[in-house]
């Protein structure tokens, strides 16, 4: 077994989330249920993985259950961190078969969600064989960042900016409506001297520009191979090269090679497929 350090998602961060998330699926009720099921049939399961991943969101997808009803029984068989095979058994659910089934549409996305955004920065930062350093991004879902952010701890990587006021990160507007690089980061730099700048490259031009302005970190584009390289040869000792854009395991190894030092986890977390989890009922009773 093999378990990540991290610390624990304090509950407070998104016991709010799930609350909002059941009040836009079951809105007025669960008709289906209500229509279905006796009233006061008791059932007892389990959520079950579809692949081999790397598990996160166990306690988030179990408040989904506690809050539809404080009765239903949650046990948990793993724990977040894990890797785990397909078909493995990941929490235990039982009591009213109504709140289960009412909450499980909505406790299996977070899981599906949450253990994909794991799973896959664990490829990352594998395939960076401990020579980049894998960060998430603000670009995540809407009012899903501290558990999505969270999901990117769990699989190894680290957070690197929670809000916009946490770091100084210059993009390609910033740069237009200041009129270069180099005016952008050494205005940033007279204005803010206690938080490192990092500056968004886009030519090669720019690397030194944005070095001599005073940044400490650039990101390019991943995607643009010879403009990594050529970052990584002119900012040796003076600043650090993060690779951004669509991140890809063998870019990630390409990025290790060439000697970036960060890897910006940002297109993987929209567009990948995601984990699939299944409850799956095994008993009922009256």
């Amino acid at each position: 077994m093999s378990v990540a350090t991290f610390a624990s998602l304090d509950p407070a961060s998104y016991r709010e989330i799930v609350r909002r998330a059941l009040a836009e699926d079951v809105r007025w009720g669960d008709i289906t249920t209500e229509v279905v099921i006796p009233t006061g049939l008791q059932t007892a399961g389990a959520l079950v993985l579809g692949a081999r991943c790397v598990l996160a969101g166990l306690d988030v997808a179990a408040e989904c259950f506690r809050q539809v009803d404080p009765h239903v029984g949650v046990e948990m068989v793993r724990r977040d961190g894990e890797r785990c095979e397909a078909g493995a058994e990941v929490v235990r659910v039982s009591g009213s078969a109504a709140a289960v089934l009412t909450a499980e549409r909505t406790a299996v996305n977070f899981l599906r969600r949450l253990t994909t955004l794991a799973t896959l920065t664990r490829q990352l930062v594998d395939a960076g064989r401990g020579r980049v350093t894998v960060r998430d991004t603000g670009n995540t879902t809407p009012t899903l960042r501290a558990i999505e952010q969270y999901a990117v701890r769990v699989g190894g990587g680290v957070s690197h900016r929670i809000g916009l006021d946490d770091g100084v990160l210059i993009s390609q507007n910033h740069v237009r409506l200041a009129g270069s690089v180099r005016a952008a980061v050494e205005r940033a730099r007279r204005t803010n001297t206690e938080m490192p700048i990092e500056v968004v490259i886009c030519a090669i031009d720019e690397i030194e520009a944005a070095i001599a302005g005073g940044a400490a970190v650039l990101h390019v584009d991943g995607a643009a191979g010879d403009l990594v390289r050529e970052a990584v040869v002119r900012s040796r000792g003076r600043a650090k090269v993060s690779l951004a854009g669509p991140v890809s395991v063998d870019r990630m190894a390409q990025a290790a090679d060439v000697g970036a030092e960060y890897a910006s986890l940002d297109v993987w977390m929209h567009a990948a497929p995601r984990v699939q989890v299944a409850l799956e009922l095994t008993c009922a009773r009256g």
